[in-house]
């Protein structure tokens, strides 16, 4: 590691990583990169479902390893890869002691690699498989903020358990539908890009009993680490700076996204 680069922070705090995908991450072998977490106080990791390839490996994971938790779904990317072997797979895994969440779901208008209206019916299909278990979930949308709001208030009263709008980049008045519907917003390393005005100014409304800390690993590295793979251990610099947006101190943003994480994924899960 570079002199130059500013060291990791240590609050002291419990932390919750809500997101990343361990089986993508490659600049360490895992059992490094969950020691790192684990020096900077981490707990618990939830890495996420996302393909029909990686479902299998995720729950691999949950159960090779006491502090990952994860969950299944299929991204909006790959909407048209879900078949009626996938949709039972995934349902069945569902079931898992460990799986606390059916995500990563959602739209992207952004690239289109799976046709608008799959995207919509998958997504659909996807929120009601969180109904029937009473899951939350874990939500993906860019550049469809209209049909994201459409399609969530259709689940408004069947939804019970909610979730999380992660990586959230989207436009002011989707937050405050989604923060008046009892979702949470999950915020990433691009709180601390310099151009990203736009994700602080959401952050500044966003009430502290809403907020989650993920990192989206090995995607979108915080400063000062941007350029590097990204990993759990980065989740400080995150927390650092939305209580830099929020003018309170780190210790108020961890205890906050702690207790939030544990309210919505781990609330009906023994302590292990």
């Amino acid at each position: 590691m570079s002199s130059k680069l500013k060291p990791i922070p240590q609050f002291g705090k419990p932390i919750i990583e809500t997101h990343c995908h361990l089986d993508y991450l490659k600049a360490k072998p895992l059992h490094e990169l969950l020691t790192d977490a684990q020096s900077i106080g981490v707990e618990r990791i939830v890495t996420i479902g996302v393909s029909p390839d990686n479902q299998e490996a995720v729950l691999a994971l949950t159960q090779e390893h006491e502090m990952v938790w994860g969950t299944q779904g299929i991204h909006p990317h790959d909407a048209r890869l879900l078949n009626d072997e996938i949709a039972a797979l995934i349902q069945e895994n569902l079931h898992h002691k460990k799986i606390v969440a059916v995500g990563e779901i959602g739209l992207d208008y952004y690239y289109e690699h799976s046709d608008r209206r799959i995207q919509q019916q998958v997504f659909e299909t996807q929120l009601q498989w969180a109904v029937d278990r009473g899951l939350p979930v874990v939500i993906h949308t860019r550049d469809a903020d209209e049909d994201t709001r459409a399609i969530l208030a259709n689940f408004s009263k069947t939804l019970t358990q909610r979730g999380v709008i992660h990586s959230f980049t989207s436009g002011l008045a989707l937050a405050e539908f989604c923060l008046e519907e009892g979702f949470c917003l999950g915020f990433n390393g691009i709180t601390t890009f310099n151009k990203a005005d736009n994700v602080r100014e959401v952050v500044a409304i966003t009430p502290l009993d809403r907020l989650l800390l993920e990192t989206d690993a090995p995607f979108l590295t915080p400063v000062p680490y941007r350029g590097r793979e990204n990993a759990p251990c980065y989740l400080p610099f995150i927390a650092q700076t939305l209580a830099n947006v929020k003018a309170i101190e780190v210790e108020q943003i961890l205890d906050a996204c702690y207790q939030n994480s544990m309210q919505l994924f781990f609330k009906d899960v023994a302590l292990l």
